[in-house]
């Protein structure tokens, strides 16, 4: 059994990919607003590694204006085939506009247009409006690469805390807690 909660994710992470028939990088974002107003969507994991877990999103979001604002947050994968989930809590950083370009450029052609036309989070009078705005980037970039938006980018959840969740016969479940300390990780086992 390893103590390595990186290398427990890796492992429950391959198992997921393998097993889910969805999605298996969703996971929840949980963020705080300045009044300390919580806020949940979920998100598709894009990267990870000892250094955290990467998302992309536009940084004019509300997401993103309480990152800003509140640099924490909360990420759950809940994988329903595995009766498994995964809860990280930490501080948020933004990735670097390198990562962010490297991860721009291998989404589809659509997906990139789709960037510059979003205002995501902010209402449109129709759906109309917003399919125009798709039209607009599509002969805007036509014939050409289409570049990173400057409001859109990534952000990394470095993890203090790491809880791996196991379903068990009769709700007597297994919970293996990792906490981040300046020797690196201590564990605990927690039960329902």
């Amino acid at each position: 059994m390893t103590t390595d909660p990186f290398a427990l994710f890796d492992s429950w992470y391959a198992e997921a990919r393998e097993t889910e028939p969805n999605d298996s990088n969703a996971m929840a974002l949980a963020t705080v607003d300045a009044d300390g107003q919580p806020s949940v969507r979920m998100v598709l994991l894009k990267g990870h590694g000892p250094d955290g877990f990467v998302f992309y999103t536009n940084r004019e979001s509300r997401k993103a204006g309480e990152l800003e604002t509140t640099p924490k947050a909360a990420l759950l994968f809940h994988w329903k085939s595995l009766r498994r989930q995964i809860r990280i809590e930490g501080a948020v950083t933004r990735a670097t506009d390198a990562e962010s370009d490297a991860y721009f450029a291998t989404r589809s052609r659509d997906s990139q247009l789709g960037a510059w036309a979003s205002d995501q989070s902010r209402p449109l009078a129709d759906r109309a409006t917003f399919e125009a705005r798709f039209a607009e980037m599509q002969a805007r970039f036509e014939g050409g690469d289409v570049p990173r938006p400057p409001h859109w980018g990534g952000y990394r959840v470095t993890p203090a805390r790491i809880e791996f969740w196991q379903d068990r016969a009769h709700r007597l479940h297994e919970r293996r807690v990792f906490t981040r300390t300046a020797d690196g990780w201590t564990e605990g086992l927690l039960y329902p």
